[in-house]
């Protein structure tokens, strides 16, 4: 077997880079791959492994792009035919190639993607319980919040002790999601921090009449305002939270369904607050203009990962 593919894998995931794992299920001949050939695909057409020939490989990368995009694997069958086609045959999709070696290949497409990226800004109770439940489902947590050490926060991976918005652009990737939990603490200097790193979403841990407020500030700032207008807030899901661990458990809530929810339903960058109106996504950049930066380490870089999902209800375990 060839084993190219596992030295691949273990350096991508190294980098937090995203591929997909593509496995022959069956094999039709004549064919040059057999049931149980594996290979590493990356969105860019790269392949280690042996899943077949020249005709596999274009629906291949194509499937490939596909599933790093929305994160759902599929199967796929590549069949000889006259002209080249492509139709959904129940939960396969057929590729007709036409193809001069002949013989069928189905093929099983698992995409593999990055850790989620979280950035809370804050060390207010509520980011604290966030830095900690947070990692257990599956998030890469940076903290930011002025004068803060690695101690205060020993789940976050990266601790970052100022809120200054040039210094965390740098430090750490963009296009994650954010969460702003400075409860009174320097409200102003988080929120632009976190507007810096051009996160796909953003949440706001307080009312609506507070929100509103920093807003206004924020325009006067001179923030771009669709993306002051996509804040959210007040943050969480409306479970009739007390304490600050609860208020963490619905945030992150809406912070998983932003992450879980579907390409098709990516129109909105965030969550929408009761006085805030989506905004349509952007292109990913790093937060100081160009492309996007490489994390200084220990942060990781982070692909671009779950889009946003509807509007929150007007009422929060936060107020408003």
């Amino acid at each position: 077997m060839n084993t190219e593919w596992i030295a691949a894998a273990a350096r991508l995931q190294a980098q937090q880079q995203p591929f997909a794992l593509v496995s022959v299920l069956r094999v039709q001949p004549p064919a040059s791959a057999k049931a149980g050939d594996k290979a590493l695909v990356t969105a860019d057409g790269a392949i280690h492994g042996w899943i077949g020939g020249g005709c596999a490989q274009p629906a291949v990368i194509k499937t490939v792009r596909a599933a790093l995009a929305d994160g759902q694997p599929r199967t796929i069958r590549i069949t000889p035919t006259e002209e080249t086609a492509e139709r959904t045959l129940g939960d396969v999709l057929e590729f007709g190639m036409a193809c001069h070696s002949g013989g069928t290949l189905e093929l099983f497409i698992d995409p593999v993607l990055p850790a989620a990226h979280l950035t809370v800004l804050g060390d207010s109770p509520v980011a604290r319980a966030l830095s900690v439940l947070a990692p257990r489902v599956g998030f890469t947590v940076a903290v930011v919040a002025e004068g803060a050490t690695a101690p205060d926060f020993p789940d976050a991976q990266t601790v970052l002790p100022s809120d200054d918005a040039a210094s965390v652009c740098a430090a750490l990737p963009a296009a994650g999601f954010a969460v702003v939990a400075t409860q009174g603490r320097r409200d102003l200097q988080g929120l632009k921090a976190a507007l810096a790193l051009q996160p796909r979403a953003l949440w706001f841990v307080a009312s609506a009449r507070k929100a509103g407020v920093l807003k206004q500030s924020l325009l006067a700032s001179g923030e771009d305002p669709a993306r002051v207008a996509a804040i959210a807030a007040p943050a969480g899901e409306p479970i009739g939270a007390q304490t600050a661990e609860e208020i963490a458990l619905t945030v992150l809530v809406a912070v998983v369904a932003a992450r879980r929810a579907p390409l098709a339903a990516a129109a909105p960058v965030a969550v929408a607050g009761p006085d805030t109106e989506a905004v349509a996504p952007t292109a990913a950049k790093s937060c100081c203009g160009g492309a996007a930066k490489k994390a200084a380490a220990p942060a990781k870089v982070e692909a671009p990962v779950e889009p946003a999902v509807t509007a929150v209800p007007k009422k929060s375990c936060c107020g408003g």
